[in-house]
């Protein structure tokens, strides 16, 4: 079974809306420090003077950088959304750099498993770019469920949600991912007390490792 220092790493995914964040946030309430941030990594690898941000200003040019020198990010996604060639550019870019940071980060980890909070695991590669994991854990919800919460939660219209889902994975790629399913369709406290189910089995049928180097 695949560790950082002996403790188990465990992908987090889930399509938009489905609640991955808040799947997340429970677990780190149980099991403080376990988790590691794709979003946090994707920021990190492209933050002023970095070689990742350096690796997007060549290849999209100048006018993908905010006046104060950072990256403008929403007028990166509003390309590479409309042109599927220049994201997959930007994925094979970004993906590899974000990957080496998660897994940097993993290894400093002191609990019983590592949470890997990866929303694009199917889109990416799945487990053929993440040999190393032990298990992935997937937060779902009908295609349905999605498209009304988006439109709630964003406040965008039918046709943006519609496109939101659409660029992603499909459930049924995702699903086929999964060890562990959480069906997200009740409340946050009905998902965390689902959390804690998964936790709690883990922690009888994951391997005891020595903690440390």
């Amino acid at each position: 079974m695949a560790t950082a220092r002996n403790r188990p790493l465990i992908a987090l995914t889930g399509g938009v809306a489905a609640g991955k964040s808040t799947a997340a946030r429970a677990f780190e309430a149980l099991r403080p420090g376990c988790l590691v941030d794709a979003d946090a990594a994707a920021r990190a690898v492209v933050a002023p003077g970095s070689e990742g941000l350096a690796a997007v200003v060549a290849a999209f040019g100048p006018g993908v950088l905010a006046a104060d020198g950072t990256l403008d990010r929403a007028a990166l996604r509003q390309r590479v959304f409309a042109e599927p060639e220049a994201r997959r550019r930007l994925e094979a870019l970004l993906h590899p750099r974000i990957r080496a940071w998660m897994l940097a980060a993993a290894a400093q980890a002191t609990t019983p498993y590592v949470l890997l909070d990866i929303p694009l695991l199917a889109e990416g590669g799945g487990r053929a770019t993440w040999p190393m994991l032990a298990r992935v854990v997937v937060v779902d919800v009908p295609v349905a469920v999605q498209r009304a919460r988006l439109l709630a939660r964003d406040g965008i219209d039918a046709a943006l949600a519609e496109a939101m889902i659409a660029a992603q994975a499909s459930r049924a790629e995702r699903l086929a991912l999964a060890d562990d399913v959480l069906v997200n369709l009740g409340t946050p406290a009905d998902l965390a007390a689902a959390v804690a189910r998964l936790d709690a089995g883990w922690a009888s049928s994951l391997p005891h490792r020595a903690h440390g180097p």
